[in-house]
């Protein structure tokens, strides 16, 4: 996936601020953060999203990314929340497999209100 802003962050060939890496995954600072912690998970290799085949070894790479990515950026101790918006209905922003770890603040139970309940 040669255009696809993800792929070349994982490839170095757009910068990103880097927070941890493995030869499986990346996580970088999101740039338009939602906390004062947002940082972003993605696998190296192009997955869509959740239901694109992604290998065993590379969702347990993810998921063992998290605490990590929490220690690093000091809100393992005071919590965090992990989200994977996955698809359209979803509001999947970019067509790239990632978790976002969102801290450093008290979380609201984030209620969905559906658009025919208004």
């Amino acid at each position: 996936m040669s255009e696809c802003i993800f792929c070349m962050i994982a490839a170095g060939q757009v910068p990103a601020k880097i927070v941890y890496e493995t030869p499986a995954v990346v996580a970088f600072d999101d740039l338009s953060p939602q906390a004062p912690v947002h940082t972003l998970i993605i696998p190296r290799s192009h997955y869509t999203d959740l239901g694109d085949g992604v290998p065993d070894q590379v969702r347990a790479a993810l998921l063992a990314a998290v605490p990590e990515v929490a220690r690093i950026k000091g809100v393992a101790e005071s919590g965090y929340r992990l989200i994977i918006n996955n698809g359209a209905d979803a509001m999947q922003s970019v067509q790239h497999l990632h978790l976002h770890v969102l801290g450093g603040r008290a979380m609201s139970h984030g209620m969905v209100h559906f658009a025919d309940e208004e």
